[in-house]
């Protein structure tokens, strides 16, 4: 049986190489911004103002992607900032995967700017695995205008792993008989689903490469980490049996949180903010016929604090006026009414293909009032899908400035409405 083969392609600071190759290739601008320092961040104004993306002259003044903008600012006054065009990532994005396919019907597009693509039996179209990645390495050059770096491996993660080893705009392998060599020097952070707080348990077990965590006991990382320590034991071993799933996996839940301009200190505006979230996700929810019957709420505070909590419905619900209700009662319960909030998130879980509620005789709801509240969803939908989301908005956010659908999508990757970007991008 032939070995499987697996890239992971990856584009290279992928908000910024599609911005600078839009300019270039589209607009016939003479600067290419990755030849400068430059990033993509938010609103010098707002708090949003990260670094979402960087160039490789910004990354040498040591600014990192998640820190804030003015902290960049400061490294580099000369900073070129560009505002991220979230329509133009997801025409980019598109067309990037597109491009994928054209080598291989089987791609699983993993995040916005990533995807797997499974190459086993393509050696007599494209040549062996090392040609073909370079050859689809160069035609998204010539053909896109921005660079990916390819990772090849029998599976998928050690395709990703080798895809993260030195950028920019290279081809790496990592098949299982190069593991020990290429792998486990690597510090265990570097290893796929290890965070901060995995890092420092592995460490005050002695854990530091990749290597050491491979040759572990794994009873004793059972007993530490639970579940995840055995996941993790197994990636560090090269192990990986996934396959490249052309189709997404269904949502097991439907989140969205949002950063504030300013502090939240009375329950009237969270109970804005919390509206607005919930139009969001009941939109998504009902656009994929799915239903919640859990609400969870998450605060982080003006100290960075977080804390959440969550309330079991007593049905399956995507109609945004019950799970702002729901939203609502569930915050009320938990914020003590006087720390400022920065943040809010609101997420449903317990998903159902079908809605469900238990009526009772003294709560006064009927089953047609909550179908009326249905269809009224449904038609608001409507409305937004034909004619832009700002052309209806609830009552609260009449004489109230600030977004009446808020969330972690920014409203093209919500809605799939992209800017007209010629083909040849």
């Amino acid at each position: 049986m032939a070995q499987r083969v697996i890239f992971h392609v990856d584009a290279n600071s992928a908000f910024l190489s599609w911005t600078a190759a839009y300019k270039v290739k589209v607009l016939g601008e003479k600067v290419d911004i990755r030849d400068v320092p430059s990033v993509v961040a938010g609103d010098k104004e707002s708090r949003h103002s990260i670094i979402l993306a960087k160039s490789t002259p910004a990354k040498k003044y040591g600014i990192q992607t998640g820190e804030p903008l003015f902290q960049a600012l400061e490294k580099c006054p000369d900073l070129v900032v560009v505002q991220p065009d979230y329509e133009l990532y997801v025409e980019a994005s598109r067309h990037f995967v597109e491009m994928l396919r054209q080598f291989s019907p089987a791609v699983e597009q993993y995040s916005i700017d990533e995807a797997w693509v499974d190459m086993t039996g393509t050696e007599r179209l494209w040549g062996s695995p090392r040609l073909a990645a370079e050859k689809m390495r160069q035609r998204i050059w010539d053909e896109l205008g921005f660079t990916v770096n390819v990772g090849i491996s029998s599976n998928k993660l050690l395709a990703k792993m080798a895809g993260d080893f030195e950028k920019p705009n290279k081809v790496h392998t990592l098949f299982p008989e190069e593991v020990e060599a290429k792998f486990w020097p690597l510090p265990v952070r570097d290893l796929f689903l290890v965070g901060a707080a995995t890092e420092r348990k592995l460490k005050m077990l002695g854990i530091y490469t990749i290597g050491e965590l491979a040759k572990a006991d794994v009873k004793v990382l059972k007993k530490r980490l639970g579940k995840h320590g055995e996941t993790i034991w197994h990636f560090a071993n090269g192990r990986n049996a996934d396959a490249v799933m052309p189709e997404p996996a269904e949502n097991k839940g439907y989140g969205n949180a949002t950063t504030t301009a300013q502090d939240v200190v009375t329950h009237e505006q969270a109970h804005r903010v919390l509206l607005s979230l919930c139009e969001t996700v009941a939109m998504r929810m009902r656009k994929d016929g799915q239903c919640g019957g859990c609400i969870s709420i998450h605060l982080r505070t003006n100290e960075f604090h977080h804390f959440s909590h969550q309330s079991v419905l007593h049905g399956a619900t995507n109609v945004t006026s019950e799970i702002f209700e729901a939203a609502c009662r569930v915050f009320d319960e938990m914020w003590d009414g006087i720390t400022p909030l920065r943040q809010l998130g609101v997420q449903m879980t317990r998903l159902s293909r079908e809605p469900y509620q238990q009526y009772d005789f003294f709560s006064g709801v009927s089953p047609q009032q909550c179908e009326r509240k249905m269809r009224l969803d449904e038609t608001v939908d409507a409305l937004r899908d034909k004619f832009g989301e700002d052309i209806i908005r609830r009552a609260k956010f009449a004489q109230t400035p600030g977004e009446h659908m808020s969330g972690g999508l920014d409203k093209a990757r919500r809605t799939g409405v992209t800017k007209p970007v010629p083909k040849e991008f």
